[in-house]
């Protein structure tokens, strides 16, 4: 008996009507016949064009799609298309965040069309929806958000590739690099490397290595390998380094004679003991009637950065000065930000000022604005400044000492023999101004501001930027003292512009109004502490916030609470556009006391020049372009400052393996818990996969993991004991084990 050959089952074309629809829709202007759909799809067998056939057939009978010409389809397009931003997971799928919608657009890993995070599609929305989300398909990539990624590379030598695996867990696929495109890397080297292409028929994009960051862990590796993966850059080009050295930075006669000469009142910089660069000051002088003419002094970037040059062209792209934790990246190069533009003590310089006069209610009596030539007569670290306040002028410069900071301030200071000013003197100006800011921010809070004072985390470096120690900065009398003039002179130079006639293009920093949403999931948060909010109106709203954040202060619930909040808050942003900053409860707010570090800054001084000097209004669609640049590369910065501050925990964590922590609750998810640790601030998550005394779910109602037979409760907010499980240098991963919650 002759044994039947068995038939192979025939394999067909997995989601061939979407697939086939996908096509069409992408380029719906075009018609396709089905030997091109077949070519597009990589196959010329007879079975896979019959099912081509096939479902062209059905789509046409269904009117989705209609046949144009003999055997040529093109898609029927009865569905509006969108325009969004991609939100991708780490699995390929991800959500559409889009205007047009209320809710974001679940898009599946089949229908994302090669799209990748951030980029801006164009989609479309089906009427189905995948859990409670209307889903979709991209039909278009508009415009990738970026091209470079970090990672580390994975040579095949035999197959003559490598392949990227980006650092990332948004970037869902591997880049593939042939092996003459992957720039002299050895196998497991930290690499930056660039897309090239993603040909129709590849699972992987293309690419190739661009730069060879190091070995994966290394500390220098890891910081060059943040800055890369937000594509900031880490040095000067050589041209804008010679360019900047060439500058002319001496102080002219004939310069000085343009300006208000101010070099014989008495200045001063309050600032960090550590810092370098110093581009504020304050001058102080008792008017005859008894008011005070104060001046905030401001280094002139615009006068030494001039448009059109490859030194300005450097500062717009970098738009702002990144702070990483064991480095400044500046905006401008050294011999300006620390050198010409620093306004360091005992030393002539050209500033932009705003002087004001003011009685003892800080009532502004006169305002005046404009170019002037400063002399600083001592330069003060905030604890020095602090250190005055508190003693109320019971100091002197041997307690000043104590603090063993390189102290600038002479007994005498003589300006070209012609006038001192005592050490008592100045501490006088200290005491005054610090009774006027106080004035100032009590007239600010009355008028609904909101009062962040979020401790913030540093550490304690060594010699090899090695984390040793873990301390709190927090905001003193002080800093607020300069803080208020900043602020003052921000606030009170837009508003000289915003309020003229005809209509001022400005670069205004503008701040919206909450999220009613967000302040409802505050408020469902808070009370698990206690807290009531009051969200009746504008005015509630501020005091409501102010009185929490006052009422949090010490609690452990105090770092989630301040974070919570401010996520609340609209994100501030650069605009010609004025709507106000609601923040600070200003009407009109600008960025004009920090051009050393942040390129709106340099634009407000230019624009309030021009304006001084009686020119009609700027254009606006300009320096629009550049606010919206501008606010861009802020958001990059502050990822790759927040990115360093995780990197430096897991480093300082790795030395404290066995040890157990108390921490709070800082978020919970499906898939685990996060904690806080209270004593560093160290965030970390608890994988529920790792929770193995129970079966836990997440409740999202309350923001808590549930055990199924238990009911032990996990809550946001809750104080729980944790211990390191493993730390993660590479993808700044820092996972704990659950110990429990701490024993009433």
């Amino acid at each position: 008996m002759t044994r039947q050959k068995k038939k192979k089952s025939k394999k067909g074309i997995s989601n061939l009507t979407n697939t086939i629809l996908s096509i069409l829709k992408k380029e719906r202007n075009k018609s396709f016949n089905y030997k091109q759909i077949a070519a597009i799809l990589g196959v010329n067998d007879a079975s896979s064009r019959n099912q081509i056939i096939k479902t062209l057939a059905k789509l046409t009978a269904k009117q989705e799609i209609e046949q144009v010409d003999r055997g040529k389809y093109k898609a029927i397009v009865t569905a509006e298309y969108h325009t969004g931003i991609f939100d991708a997971s780490s699995k390929g799928n991800g959500y559409i965040i889009s205007d047009d919608f209320e809710d974001d657009i679940f898009i599946a890993s089949n229908n994302t069309n090669k799209a990748l995070h951030g980029d801006e599609v164009e989609f479309y929305a089906y009427r189905r929806r995948h859990r409670g989300k209307q889903e979709g398909e991209i039909t278009n990539i508009l415009n990738r958000a970026k091209s470079e990624y970090v990672g580390t590379i994975q040579i095949q030598e035999k197959k003559n590739f490598a392949f990227v695996v980006c650092d990332s867990n948004k970037m869902y696929k591997d880049i593939f690099v042939p092996i003459n495109k992957i720039n002299k890397a050895q196998d497991g080297d930290k690499v930056l490397v660039k897309l090239a292409d993603w040909p129709e028929k590849a699972d992987s994009p293309y690419g190739k290595v661009l730069k060879v960051l190091g070995k994966p862990g290394e500390h220098s590796t890891e910081i060059h390998a943040i800055l890369a993966e937000y594509g900031l850059p880490a040095e000067f080009p050589y041209e804008v380094e010679e360019y900047a050295n060439n500058i002319d930075i001496s102080i002219k006669e004939e310069e000085i004679k343009k300006r208000r000469d101010m070099r014989k009142d008495l200045t001063f910089t309050i600032d960090p003991k550590d810092a370098k660069d110093f581009d504020d000051a304050l001058s102080f002088k008792v008017l005859e009637n008894g008011d005070y003419e104060i001046g905030i002094h401001i280094a002139d970037v615009s006068h030494y950065v001039k448009p059109d040059t490859i030194l300005d062209d450097e500062a717009y792209e970098r738009a702002t000065s990144i702070y990483l934790v064991d480095r400044v990246v500046p905006m401008l190069p050294e011999r300006l930000s620390n050198g010409a533009c620093s306004l360091r003590p005992h030393e002539e310089k050209y500033t932009f000022s705003a002087v004001f006069k003011m009685n003892a209610k800080c009532e502004i009596k006169d305002e005046w604005y404009g170019r002037t030539v400063t002399y600083s007569d001592a330069r003060f670290a905030y604890e020095e400044a602090q250190a005055i306040i508190e003693n109320n002028l019971d100091i002197t410069l041997d307690t000043i000492n104590n603090f063993q900071i390189d102290t600038t301030i002479p007994k005498e200071v003589s300006l070209t023999g012609k006038e001192y000013k005592t050490q008592s003197e100045i501490a006088e100006a200290v005491l005054v101004l610090d009774r006027l800011a106080k004035k100032l921010r009590s007239q600010r809070m009355r008028e609904g501001a909101i009062s962040f004072d979020k401790v913030e985390v540093k550490f304690n470096l060594d010699s090899d930027a090695n984390p040793v120690g873990v301390f709190f900065k927090t905001s003193k009398d002080a800093n607020k003292l300069i803080e208020e003039f900043m602020l003052l002179a921000n606030r009170k130079v837009s508003e000289f512009i915003g309020k003229q006639k005809p209509k001022k293009t400005f670069v205004y920093r503008v701040h919206d109004e909450p999220d009613e949403a967000k302040l409802a999931q505050l408020q469902n948060v808070v009370s698990r502490f206690g807290h009531k909010l009051n969200f009746k109106d504008k005015a509630s709203v501020s005091s409501s916030l102010n009185n929490l954040l006052k009422d949090v202060v010490g609690k452990k619930e105090q770092n989630l609470v301040d974070t919570l909040t401010i996520r609340t808050m609209s994100k501030a942003e650069y605009t010609t556009h004025n709507i106000g900053h609601y923040g600070l409860s200003f009407d009109y707010y600008s960025h004009f006391t920090s051009p050393i570090r942040r390129y709106p800054d340099v634009m407000a001084h230019r624009l309030l020049q021009y304006y001084l000097d009686g020119n009609k209004s700027a254009n606006e669609e300009i320096y629009e372009e550049k606010c919206r640049h501008s606010s861009d590369m802020e958001n990059l910065a502050t990822k790759a400052e927040r990115d360093s501050i995780k990197y430096m925990q897991i480093r300082f964590m790795q030395d404290h393996q066995d040890e157990e922590f108390v921490g709070v609750i800082s978020g919970v998810t499906d898939w685990g818990i996060y904690v806080e640790i209270i004593s560093n601030k160290c965030e970390g998550m608890v994988s529920v996969r790792d929770m193995k005394d129970d079966h836990y779910y997440f409740d999202q109602d309350h923001y808590a993991m549930v055990g199924k037979n238990t009911q032990t409760m996990y809550q946001l907010g809750d104080e729980v004991i944790v211990k390191v499980k493993n730390t993660d240098l590479v993808k700044k991963h820092l996972d704990f084990f659950m110990v429990g919650k701490p024993q009433e």
